[in-house]
């Protein structure tokens, strides 16, 4: 075969390749988009994949790779950046007191909208963690995510006197992501700048998380199918691979749905996501939700009354969160092991299209039995 020829085939194998990958890449949805344009831009060296991190005045500061934001990019769609990070070298007792992100300008390093922030995942080993402080009957009792910072909600700080203890050395897995509801024809380099805040105090009291979240039925053998009652506790999920749950009786739940057009309530037991085998005090709260939420509650079914109600504050003029009312308490609020309690969740829909929505809660209690340990420890 000649030269000529087989250069020819080479050609027509690289086009064919380039139109089948081209085709490949449209069909993907934005979230798996922007997890090729990443991984492109990172191994052609358009984008260095390495985080920025000072440890100063018990700020541990971290800024993110570049994120090219090039569209729109719905929540959870957006490019993305994980990093391990230590508080410390040593194995001395640390305090997380505080969680904050801010969007920049990845050129001048100047703040920009926080419009340009999806959310901010902190998780840790759960192995690791309860281990070091002799708590291992609580390994895998539930997801390992200590918090989440989202848009309206980028910066919180737990009560004075309160604080999240861990070993200093041990490792804390922190997620980034991007987000753009409003700009179509965006082309922005952009990066996320996260700050944990902790102290090496002695005489903090100790808070531990739970997570709840709303969790909604839907029809598993039609699962896009419009329920009959639209807006109601039935849903439409976003998709059945993530946020996909069972109930134990064989149906499946969703934590990310769609909600239509206009204003609507939906509520979701939570009691299996606490956890409560004893009465609780709880002291802080950081929300998550999605645009057009506009006010989360955390009640209690047997008095019919709200724990804590946090207002929701929806950008006048375009799609976003301006605000999120956070829940912070000192004094705490008891929730009791033979009360029923549920997430209620408001929402108002002012576009004439489908949204989509969650809605989750990142519950801090005070934890004796950990203080009662830690003050052995002494």
């Amino acid at each position: 075969m000649s030269k000529s020829k087989i250069y020819k085939i080479l050609g027509v194998l690289v086009l064919v390749t380039i139109i089948g990958g081209g085709i490949w890449y449209w069909q993907l949805p934005n979230r798996h988009k922007a997890i090729v344009k990443s991984f492109v831009f990172e191994k052609t060296g358009i984008v260095n994949p390495n985080w920025k991190v000072q440890n100063q005045s018990e700020t541990y500061r971290m800024i993110s790779p570049e994120f090219y934001i090039d569209g729109i990019y719905k929540s959870m769609e957006g490019p993305k950046s994980s990093k391990y990070v230590k508080l410390s070298r040593d194995s001395s007792l640390v305090w997380l007191t505080g969680f904050h992100v801010k969007a920049l300008d990845s050129k001048s390093m100047q703040y920009i909208s926080n419009d340009y922030i999806c959310h901010t995942n902190v998780d840790f080993n759960d192995v690791n963690y309860y281990t070091s402080l002799h708590l291992q009957k609580r390994i895998g009792s539930q997801y390992p995510r200590m918090t989440s910072l989202s848009h309206g909600m980028e910066s919180f700080n737990f009560p004075a006197g309160y604080g999240v203890p861990m070993k200093g050395n041990e490792y804390l897995y922190v997620t980034t992501q991007s987000l753009n509801h409003n700009l179509p024809d965006a082309d922005q380099w952009i990066r996320h700048e996260v700050d944990i805040d902790y102290s090496q105090a002695k005489n903090l009291k100790p808070l531990m998380s739970r997570t709840a979240f709303i969790m909604l039925p839907f029809d598993k053998s039609n699962p896009y199918k419009s329920p009959l009652d639209p807006g109601t506790d039935q849903c439409i999920p976003v998709e059945t691979k993530n946020h996909t749950y069972d109930d134990g009786k064989g149906n499946k739940l969703s934590g990310h749905w769609v909600i239509p057009a206009g204003k609507h309530t939906y509520r979701s037991p939570v009691n299996s996501q606490l956890q409560l085998t004893d009465s609780l005090r709880l002291h802080a709260a950081a929300i998550h939700v999605h645009p057009f939420a506009t006010r989360i509650s955390l009640v209690d079914k047997k008095t019919n009354k709200a724990i804590f109600s946090s207002k929701i504050v929806n950008h006048k003029n375009s799609t976003g969160l301006t605000s999120i009312e956070p829940f912070s308490s000192e004094e705490g609020i008891w929730l009791y092991k033979d009360h029923n309690y549920e997430i209620v969740l408001d929402v108002d829909n002012t576009t004439q299209k489908e949204q989509d929505m969650m809605g989750s809660m990142f519950l801090f209690f005070y934890d004796k039995e950990l203080d009662d340990l830690l003050q052995q420890d002494k």
